[in-house]
């Protein structure tokens, strides 16, 4: 192949560059959004909560949007989170990591990719933790340390359950151990909500991986994911070239997940609000047909106790 070969070569994988950033970017503006069938109507799908009719694909949505569905919309407040400085290291790869913050920033109108809200579920008040795939992958450095730590104090505080829907391709090498330094912390201000007498509720929706899979995810009282959702720690790729053998169908989706018992129940998003308020309800000993049969219970024993007697 000759340099002038190469060089068109070259052309023509710029120009594609190009064509298919330009089509994100208009798929993002448009009315339009893709599926199982092709072109969808954006409003039909957020009609639908953000989930296919066709092949019951759970879309990636943002934290408003996950709330809204929670709490009802608008029904909920959220919280202003504590904010580090940004870019503790002075990291540069391809562009300063502050630009890419800047520019996260300005694309999702947050400070960081998670965010703090509290609501109410069947009349009981929750604090609860959403992210924003768009603001760097949802990934996990020191802002969002603080913002978990924000709302397990919340949570104590205010003798609220915790809620946590998970989303991120792990933690940022940005920030490095600083990063990595959050597995631990949110691990230690889950123990100290349990500590308290208070549920901690995870539902993994797509994807979760990385060091996010490894510490916060997988220590809730309960495990919930929406179907289809990705859950993983190395990637699939990296898995088969090391054990050199083909994956199981579906390997790392919720369902399978599920199966290896590492998640409790999968959950349609149109039926997380309802799921979630009657677990609690359980946990919390808040159910009337719990408490009727406890109190069922109690007369029993009083009554046991006087024959005894």
């Amino acid at each position: 192949m000759n340099w002038l070969t190469k060089l068109i070569k070259a052309g023509e994988k710029i120009k594609t560059a190009i064509r298919d950033r330009a089509t994100k970017e208009d798929i993002a503006k448009s009315d339009w959004a893709s599926c199982c069938r092709g072109p969808t109507l954006k409003r039909d799908l957020e009609a639908n909560l953000w989930v296919c009719p066709h092949c019951n694909k759970h879309m990636r949505i943002k934290p408003k949007e996950r709330f809204d569905i929670l709490f009802g919309k608008d029904n909920y407040e959220i919280f202003k989170t504590p904010i580090p400085k940004d870019d503790p290291l002075n990291w540069t790869d391809s562009k300063p990591y502050k630009e890419r913050l800047k520019s996260a920033r300005k694309k999702t109108g947050l400070d960081c990719s998670m965010v703090v809200a509290s609501g109410s579920i069947n009349n009981i008040k929750i604090t609860a933790i959403a992210s924003d795939f768009d603001f760097m992958g949802a990934s996990i450095g020191a802002a969002e340390g603080e913002a978990f730590l924000y709302a397990a104090q919340h949570a104590i505080e205010n003798k609220q359950p915790l809620l946590i829907v998970t989303q991120g391709g792990g933690m940022k090498m940005q920030e490095s151990l600083i990063s990595l330094s959050q597995m631990t912390r949110t691990t230690l201000a889950i123990n100290e909500v349990k500590a308290a007498g208070l549920p901690y509720i995870v539902l993994l929706s797509d994807p979760t991986a990385g060091g996010i899979t490894a510490s916060y995810a997988m220590l809730g009282s309960l495990i919930l994911a929406e179907p289809g959702a990705l859950v993983a720690f190395a990637g699939a790729r990296v898995i088969q070239g090391t054990v050199k053998q083909e994956l199981p169908e579906g390997f790392q989706r919720s369902e399978y997940v599920q199966k290896t018992g590492f998640v409790d129940l999968i959950v349609n998003r149109k039926d997380t609000a309802s799921t979630i308020g009657t677990l609690l309800s359980i946990l919390l000993k808040k159910n009337s047909a719990i408490s009727a049969e406890e109190n069922e219970t109690s007369e029993d024993t009083q009554q046991l106790s006087k024959v005894a007697s």
